[in-house]
């Protein structure tokens, strides 16, 4: 495989990645509900969104269209976590949403991860120059930021003995 190929690969593993937090964001969302972390996984939901999309420009443009197989298992992946972290599997609805919060924090942080790699090796891929890397890898230490403070609250309503 080149190297060229490589990246292709990579990249379409994290579009997996990213249709599956994509969905599990907008699954936090709804379950926030009117609650004082809904604004914020709304606002997340979005970018999160909106990453994804220019993920997809990237890799469109490196002339790797997304891989139907690695689509359908980023879908797959999303539906196992969602059974897995069920009130019905975790015994709590607080539990639950701290799960998936945790999930979401892992790729977000896998994320950033990968505009830092793209912007190591951008000088070798024209296609590279016009994405805005830098920014990318702002937003997502920023998101990261945002999905620690909902964390932090889900662990206060999961393990706080009531008063």
């Amino acid at each position: 495989m080149t190297s060229t190929e490589l990246l292709g690969t990579y990249l379409n593993d994290h579009l997996a990645g990213a249709n599956a937090g994509v969905e599990m964001t907008r699954r936090l969302h709804e379950r926030a509900g009117a609650g004082p972390d809904a604004a914020t996984l709304g606002r997340l939901a979005e970018e999160i969104e909106h990453d994804r999309n220019e993920l997809r420009q990237l890799i469109e443009q490196l002339g790797h269209g997304g891989h139907p197989m690695k689509k359908a298992a980023g879908w797959f992946v999303g539906k196992v976590h969602r059974l897995a972290v069920t009130k019905l599997l975790s015994g709590d609805e607080h539990l639950s949403m701290l799960l998936e919060v945790e999930a979401l924090a892992l790729g977000i942080a896998g994320k950033r991860m990968l505009w830092q790699a793209l912007l190591a090796v951008a000088p070798a891929y024209p296609e590279l120059v016009e994405a805005d890397l830098i920014r990318l890898a702002a937003r997502a230490r920023e998101q990261h930021g945002q999905i620690e403070t909902i964390h932090l609250a889900a662990v206060r309503r999961s393990f706080t003995p009531p008063s």
